[in-house]
């Protein structure tokens, strides 16, 4: 992003496996701050009532999958530089813009629907707050989104981009095993990375009134996904 990924790529001599494997995990930690994650975990957590532990299970389900299609489609670009055609790499980060675009959607849909309107409850002389559906009349809580779900976002999401992390790999690193150890340490310290940062925003959000936070979030999350796929054709500048 911005030539960020450029720059920690080049800190590696190719040759160190101390040096190399720190890049790999600098890389993967930097990659899940990419603004496409931002965009669809802030739709991920608006689907959960914000529990660190909802949020975490969230998180790694998505970096999991995410992970997974970093690594399968990377192993061929470190051993035969056989990397993905142009035009499916558009495909598929047209894809993931579309996906972004029709998760917060959903949002806003659920939302207007009235499924995050938040009730005070007390328990044992403790305060505390759950969401509620007012669809239809109804008082019950709304559907998360469930990890097995959000590993399918992640596996659709890890596409993008993955061409550009293994020529990272392949341009800096000498002899396969070695770069093959690199993308394995990068594609982990990725999904840690969403993880950490899913749960985190999680726990940001727990404190917030999630019913007034989501016009705007589902909003911004809806122009982003346009604009990336509006990008990923070429119709709008793509810096990613």
């Amino acid at each position: 992003m911005f030539g960020l990924d450029d720059t920690l790529a080049g800190l590696s001599d190719g040759t160190s496996l101390a040096v190399v494997l720190a890049v790999a995990i600098l890389l993967g930690l930097r990659h899940a701050t990419d603004p496409d994650h931002l965009a669809a975990v802030t739709t991920l957590l608006a689907s959960t009532d914000q529990r660190a532990r909802d949020a975490a299970g969230l998180g790694l389900a998505w970096g999991a999958g995410h992970a997974l299609t970093l690594f399968g489609l990377g192993v061929p670009i470190v051993l035969y530089r056989a990397y993905l055609p142009d035009t499916v790499q558009r495909g598929a980060e047209t894809a993931i813009g579309f996906m972004i675009a029709g998760l917060a959607v959903w949002l806003l849909v659920r939302w207007r629907r009235g499924a995050f309107h938040a009730h005070a409850h007390e328990h044992e002389d403790r305060s505390h707050e759950h969401l509620h559906s007012h669809r239809e009349g109804s008082h019950a809580h709304p559907r998360s989104r469930t990890p097995l779900g959000s590993f399918g976002i992640g596996l659709l999401h890890g596409i993008g981009g993955s061409a550009g992390v293994g020529i990272l790999l392949v341009t800096t690193i000498d002899g396969r095993a070695l770069a093959l150890a690199a993308l394995a340490i990068l594609a982990t310290f990725t999904a840690v990375s969403m993880t950490l940062l899913t749960t985190g925003f999680g726990l940001t959000l727990a404190r917030k009134p999630l019913g007034r936070l989501v016009p705007m979030l589902g909003t911004a999350s809806l122009a982003f996904g346009m604009w990336y796929a509006l990008g990923a054709q070429e119709l709008l500048p793509y810096y990613f």
